[in-house]
């Protein structure tokens, strides 16, 4: 299951996630989404877990808890939506 996590501090890392997931199970994958620009954090992240009941587990007791002094918001991540390109207007 992919795991959408948000309201970030900026110095969560993907080793953070890892091992706040991995409390709860195996993590297959973990991000935190960077602005491509900048580099910076964008607040928000990814955790993949194989075991849909661990996943589960861990969006319940993970969703609007303590992590590096941020509450986090944890939910099953939706599918990402096609976006129109976008057009120039000249």
């Amino acid at each position: 299951m992919n795991i959408y996590i948000g309201n970030l501090d900026y110095s969560v890392t993907e080793a953070d996630l890892r091992e706040t997931f991995g409390e709860f199970g195996e993590v297959s994958s973990a991000s935190v989404i960077n602005d491509k620009f900048t580099g910076r954090s964008k607040g928000f992240g990814f955790v993949e877990m194989a075991n849909d009941a661990e996943a589960a587990s861990a969006i319940a007791d993970l969703n609007d808890s303590d992590l590096n002094g941020r509450t986090i918001k944890v939910n099953e991540a939706k599918p990402r939506e096609e976006r129109p390109a976008s057009r120039s207007r000249y």
